[in-house]
């Protein structure tokens, strides 16, 4: 019986899913093994700790769709790392974002992904295209942090021009346990964690669902630029979809998904859905699918 692997590895956490014959057999969760976020040592030491839980023995193909796999360096990294370890194995290295359209069981259509952060890729006619994924100093936009920041700037902009708070810079300093939006400038900094700052987007949407005109921008500028990035992809590639999307703010949030929905109907793009199965379950798909060119190519 045939034994494959998939790994889905993000910023703060690993998750695997060990299948035999077709079927998942164990999963397991561990600590970051983004060699991109915590290094060598820390990605092959979580490596090893989620490898004892699913079991190594056996794996004849892996792979591992990761958000730190933005270069032919990084994926080389993590390919090094899974061979030392299972070195009777296939190996495939993604960025994270191509397990989307695989756990959606897709072939072709673009991925767009809007939680922490933010990313689209799309494939259609053999061609693969990718657009946003800088990460949070050079872009983001649309996502859950990219929201947040926005409200804070927002609110010191009305503190340099001697302005009242609005009701957002009050929500936001609230949330964050303040007592004015003066303290936000410290706070920010004192608190770099991207995922504390975008859970605060929730602030942002509850009071844009509330008619507050400000969070209504703010909603409104990430949905544009979600929007944006889909449409990158989708016309470098020729596609109309369909769109899948992942991620906390593109799918729990339904004012965020219910304009994003609307937006890109309005580019012609109406066939959204949103992702119904863990990423992880998709790099096991194309785990599965480097046994099934192995087998092509042995027979050819």
């Amino acid at each position: 019986m045939t034994t494959t692997l998939g790994l889905d590895i993000g910023g703060s956490k690993t998750m695997a899913v060990r299948a035999e014959g077709g079927v998942a057999v164990a999963e397991a969760r561990a600590g970051s093994a983004n060699v991109a976020s915590v290094g060598v040592h820390e990605a092959g030491r979580q490596l090893d700790a989620i490898l004892e839980r699913v079991g190594a023995y056996g794996v004849k193909a892996v792979c591992a769709g990761a958000a730190g796999a933005d270069t032919p360096e990084g994926c080389a990294r993590l390919r090094d790392l899974l061979a030392e370890r299972l070195p009777d194995a296939m190996i495939r290295v993604v960025h994270d974002s191509e397990l989307v359209l695989a756990a959606a069981g897709v072939d072709d259509g673009v991925a767009l992904i809007s939680g922490t952060g933010s990313v689209a890729w799309g494939r259609h006619d053999g061609r693969t295209a990718r657009a946003g994924g800088w990460g949070y100093l050079l872009g983001d936009q649309g996502s859950g942090y990219a929201m947040a920041r926005a409200a804070v700037c927002r609110a010191l902009a009305a503190v340099d021009r001697g302005e009242p708070a609005d009701r957002l810079g009050r929500a936001m300093a609230a949330e964050c346990g303040l007592r004015s939006t003066e303290q936000l400038l410290d706070h920010f900094y004192n608190h770099t964690d991207r995922r504390y700052w975008a859970r605060r987007a929730s602030v942002v949407v509850e009071l844009a669902e509330a008619g507050d005109s400000a969070g209504r921008a703010i909603v409104e500028e990430a949905v544009a630029d979600l929007a944006d990035l889909v449409g990158t992809v989708a016309d470098r590639l020729s596609c109309r979809g369909p769109v899948i999307v992942a991620g906390g703010m593109a799918v729990n949030q339904p004012l965020v998904h219910n304009e994003l929905r609307r937006t890109l109907a309005a580019r012609g793009i109406d066939d959204m859905r949103v992702l119904d199965a863990d990423p992880v379950h998709g790099a096991l798909r194309l785990a599965a699918q480097l046994l099934d060119r192995d087998a092509v190519a042995l027979s050819g």
